[in-house]
């Protein structure tokens, strides 16, 4: 089993400064890598450029620039020209698939942070220190740079990266570790069923209410954008104090919205977790349900549209990405596996209008948002709670089929 740590460095003021530029080179190279196999597909009879042969560039790379390139760890910057590989790869899986491709882009040094190190002790060494009580990381031209471990990392340590995130940074610990011993069998089985209203129902009757991070802290974010607002676009080497600090203080509010998210997300998963064997939960489309609504054209008039409802589309997509039910569905899935629980997906199709007591299926069984009202049968409930246990029902039958 892999596993993540996630930790907090406390690096000193030359420390720091040699992380920054540890990105800045790595950033460095992999625009370096992007324009090669631009130029290569433009003017060399749309030649391709793989990592391989990136790759075995480095070498003379690190001699012609020793003082940028050549400090770093070699096996670092060949993670960083996989990273562009993997970019690449990306763009035509999407092509070939009919999507949007979304060419690779040239890397601005803030939109660049994150060095992977694929081995520890190759450029890297986790707990450098062992006999310190103090817990260090070694990373090469850095030093041993001073770690807030909160918790004790078990297992065997296979990768390190270094993240930067406003003006903090974290060490991220990729750890395989045998399968943990399963929590006691409670002989519960849950559905769950996803929402706006409540972020959560249960097949049990019991709601979760939504926190809505977003929402309670758009006004202090609409008046840290509009600040920023006030300043002119410019690089980053170019911007005063107060730009500085008013781009600072836009991300720490993004920031404190996005660890209150994963916060409630971790505590509702963990809670699922401890009170139930088997969860099944609807197979939600998240990417498809925020997308924008497309433009209707007016087939008598140039250049003009129909109504096509994207103001109000646009408010739900923005209610849907606050609740963050994608990050909490990667915990929750994550946590059932540590604990010996099991969790299924099932079809959403029809959850909330199908009545549990006969199965009549029906638009007009849910008259309002919250109501159902069955017409075949009259049975009444809360149309949430009749989804959770549509959920279950249908999360029952696939694991009775796939006993496996």
């Amino acid at each position: 089993m892999i596993r993540a740590y996630k930790f907090l460095l406390r690096p000193t003021v030359r420390q720091a400064q040699a992380l920054s530029e540890m990105l800045r080179d790595h950033c460095s190279l992999y625009n370096g890598a992007l324009q090669e196999r631009r130029d290569a597909y433009r003017h060399v009879s749309r030649s391709t450029v793989r990592y391989g042969m990136q790759s075995a560039q480095l070498k003379e790379i690190r001699a012609f620039d020793p003082e940028r390139q050549g400090r770093w760890s070699f096996s670092s910057q060949q993670a960083t020209l996989r990273r562009l590989d993997r970019a690449f790869a990306a763009f035509f899986r999407r092509v070939k698939s009919g999507g949007t491709p979304g060419y690779p882009r040239f890397r601005g040094v803030n939109w660049f942070d994150t060095v992977d190190f694929p081995k520890d002790g190759d450029g890297c060494r986790w707990d450098s220190t062992p006999h310190d009580p103090v817990t260090r990381v070694r990373l090469q031209g850095v030093g041993h740079v001073k770690v807030n471990q909160h918790r004790a990392v078990r297992g065997t340590v296979n990768t390190v990266s270094v993240k930067r995130e406003g003006r903090k940074w974290f060490v991220v610990l990729t750890v395989e570790q045998e399968q943990p011993k399963p929590l006691p069998s409670t002989g519960s089985v849950v559905g769950i069923d996803l929402g706006i209203a409540n972020f959560l129902a249960d097949s049990t009757g019991a709601f979760v209410p939504n926190p809505r991070h977003g929402r309670r802290a758009a006004a202090k974010l609409q008046a840290a954008q509009q600040a920023l607002s006030r300043f002119p676009r410019c690089k980053a080497k170019d911007r005063t104090a107060n730009h500085q600090r008013a781009v600072e203080k836009v991300a720490r509010q993004h920031g404190k919205v996005r660890r209150q998210r994963l916060d409630h997300a971790h505590k509702t998963a963990l809670d699922l977790v401890r009170t139930y064997d088997f969860i099944a939960h609807e197979d939600l489309k998240i990417r498809n349900m925020s997308r924008a609504p497309a433009a209707r054209p007016k087939p008598d008039q140039a250049g003009a549209f129909l109504p096509n409802g994207a103001a109000a589309k646009a408010g739900l997509n923005k209610s849907i990405n606050d609740a963050g039910w994608g990050v909490f569905l990667t915990i929750l899935h994550a946590k059932a596996e540590s604990a010996g629980r099991e969790v299924i997906a099932v079809d959403p199709r029809n959850t909330s209008r199908t009545c549990p007591e006969c199965g009549h299926t029906a638009k007009e069984n849910r008259p309002t948002q919250e109501k159902f009202h069955c017409i075949a049968c009259g049975h009444i409930a809360h149309a949430d709670t009749v989804g959770a246990l549509n959920v279950l029902r249908a999360g029952l039958v696939r694991r009775n089929a796939n006993p496996a």
